[in-house]
């Protein structure tokens, strides 16, 4: 039992996404403080933003799958569908309902201020720019191709 669950440490796809993850969100701190000049901590935290780390996450596993089982095996199928269903869930519907977040909150700034309502607060940000899905997604690629070689060699 033990030893099934330390298995899991030596598996080079799920650490390799997982790293790959950690590293999209630690990059959303520079590129939004490029982009406003202030640091914005919560990002680490938060779904959103340059790059995508959802995107990221399920490319770089989709991609390890595939270096280590082959990319034409019914597992790394499986793991592609997955990706597509993420990634259109980020750029789509999530990011949908972030432009209605922008809306109702600007309709409770409205009433606040006693003003009337505008026909445009809740959490805006939700999903991603194809912009930001697409580095994402080059990102776990890229680095699924770099860290599951290399994980493989180092912990077999």
């Amino acid at each position: 039992m033990i030893a099934d669950l330390l298995a899991i440490l030596r598996n080079s796809v799920l650490i390799a996404a997982l790293a790959t993850w950690a590293l999209a969100q630690i990059i959303k701190l520079p590129v939004e403080y490029v982009r406003t000049r202030h640091w914005n901590w919560a990002l680490l935290f938060r779904a959103g933003g340059m790059p995508s780390s959802h995107s990221a996450l399920v490319a770089a596993a989709a991609h390890g799958i595939g270096l280590t089982v082959g990319f034409d095996s019914p597992v790394f199928a499986g793991a592609v569908v997955l990706a597509v269903i993420v990634i259109y869930d980020a750029t789509g519907i999530r990011r949908q309902a972030g432009l209605h977040a922008e809306v109702i909150n600007a309709m409770i700034d409205d009433l606040v201020e006693g003003h009337p309502l505008r026909q445009e607060q809740l959490r805006e940000v939700l999903g991603h720019s194809p912009m930001e899905a697409i580095m994402g997604m080059l990102m776990g690629v890229v680095l699924a191709q770099l860290l599951v070689p290399w994980l493989t060699g180092l912990l077999s």
